[in-house]
């Protein structure tokens, strides 16, 4: 596969803690495997997040929320990459 041929078929996931991507996103993947990837993140992120709703963080480190809030933005980022993919799919009526 030629670099172009790469750069049509996959695109890559917002990089947060690199300066260049190392994880990508298969444009070509079928819609209904788009959607559970999706799918999945946010549901686990919406199950995360009502956890921590219902924790005391009596005995948290000072750290510890920002470590929560990084776990759901990263989470949340990956799922907001993977719509895009969706989106693009949808405009181009795939």
């Amino acid at each position: 596969m030629s670099i172009e041929q790469s750069f049509r078929r996959f695109t890559p996931l917002t990089p947060i803690a690199t300066t260049h991507p190392v994880l990508f996103i298969d444009k070509t993947a079928p819609l209904p495997e788009l959607h559970a990837c999706a799918s999945e993140r946010l549901h686990a992120t919406l199950d995360y997040l009502t956890l921590m709703a219902c924790t005391t963080l009596r005995d948290s480190a000072e750290t510890d929320i920002n470590t929560i809030t990084n776990i759901a933005r990263i989470m949340v980022q990956d799922v907001a990459d993977v719509f895009g993919v969706l989106e693009q799919r949808g405009l181009e009526g795939q």
